[in-house]
């Protein structure tokens, strides 16, 4: 059976739920859906999706690198968000935090996000 091991970071928001960051297992990170919210003291930064997602991405990339992996190393992500019409900007924002490196990806509109966020990002990687 293959262990698996919760992946916490204080550099990235605590979750607000019953759920880690992150689990490892099976050679893999499965990381929790990423809101645009402060680490240090819990507060949604931006009031544009673009904003917010330059946090979403900062936070995933901590928890990703709590683990010794990182956003190259990212095989999978979901995007959520609150609208369609903010996809443009959230994407160039994505583009930039990705480089040259491509996951497979969903990109989807919901009818609401925790705190009200325009958008979070969920992410399965490669583990170290």
């Amino acid at each position: 059976m293959t262990p698996i091991e919760r992946i916490e970071t204080d550099r990235a928001p605590a979750a607000i739920g019953p759920y880690s960051q992150a689990v490892r297992a099976g050679g893999f990170l499965f990381c929790s859906g990423q809101i645009a919210l402060d680490p240090e003291t819990g507060a949604v930064v931006g009031t544009d999706a673009a904003a917010q997602a330059r946090q979403v991405l900062a936070n995933l990339e901590a928890v990703l690198e709590a683990a010794g992996s990182g956003l190259d190393r990212v095989v999978k992500t979901t995007v959520f968000l609150a609208d369609m019409g903010d996809f443009q900007d959230v994407n160039a924002v994505y583009a930039e935090a990705f480089g040259s490196h491509r996951p497979a990806r969903a990109a989807v509109e919901v009818s609401r996000l925790p705190k009200d966020v325009l958008v979070e990002i969920e992410a399965v990687a490669v583990a170290s």
